[in-house]
Formats: C-alpha cells, sequence, structure tokens
C-alpha cells in the first residue's frame, strides 16, 4: 500500500482489534500463570505471545502502510482463530478465558477480512 493511500474504514477496525486482541493476551498470560495447571501449559502461554504479538505487529504494519499487511493480517487470523479455540477449550464458565476466546475470534474475522483470506 503506497504511503499516499488513506487508512480506510475496514484497516482502522481492524487495528483496533488487533489491539485490543493484544491486550487480552496479554492479560490472559497472567491470569493463566495465576490459575496453573493446564492453564500455565508452557504450550499455552506460548500461544498467547504469539496472538499477543502477532496482533501487535499486524497493527503496526497496517499503520505505517506496509505493503505486506495482508500477509501478516493472513498469518495474524490464523493464530488468532488457535487462540481463541485453545482459550474455549479451557473457559469453563472462567470469565477472562472466555473473553479472550471472543476478542481473539473477532480479531481472527477481521484479520481475515483485510487479508482476503478464510478462517478455517
Amino acid at each position: 500500500m503506497p504511503h499516499d493511500r488513506q487508512i480506510t474504514r475496514q484497516m482502522r477496525d481492524c487495528i483496533q482489534e488487533c489491539l485490543d486482541c493484544h491486550a487480552i493476551c496479554v492479560e490472559t498470560i497472567a491470569h493463566c500463570l495465576g490459575l496453573g495447571g493446564e492453564h500455565a501449559s508452557p504450550d499455552h502461554i506460548a500461544l498467547l505471545e504469539d496472538c499477543a504479538q502477532i496482533c501487535q505487529t499486524s497493527a503496526d504494519f497496517i499503520l505505517r502502510g506496509s505493503e505486506r499487511h495482508t500477509e501478516t493480517c493472513r498469518v495474524c487470523a490464523d493464530i488468532c482463530e488457535r487462540c481463541a479455540q485453545d482459550c474455549e477449550r479451557m473457559a469453563r464458565g472462567d470469565e477472562t478465558m472466555t473473553r479472550c476466546a471472543e476478542v481473539c475470534r473477532r480479531c481472527a474475522e477481521s484479520c481475515s477480512s483485510i487479508a482476503g483470506a478464510l478462517v478455517h
């Protein structure tokens, strides 16, 4: 995307979804470490960390007009969907886990739309 182009409303919405997802994943890491057990498993924590980081990166790529933003959004959609599934699986009525799954899923849908990809 050349720098002379405006950021569209769809892009602005995606940026916000990414920033919200980054925040909830960082918050959920602390929550999960406090819960211990399967919530604090290395695989789950790594997925939350990956999700937080790719969301921040995707937002940055869109904001600075990178021509590669659709690529980061495609990866972001995939990781967010995986994170949503993992948090949903562990939620069992836990409000933080449920909220994380919901925010991750919204971000996956938004990034998928930007990337022109289908989330599986």
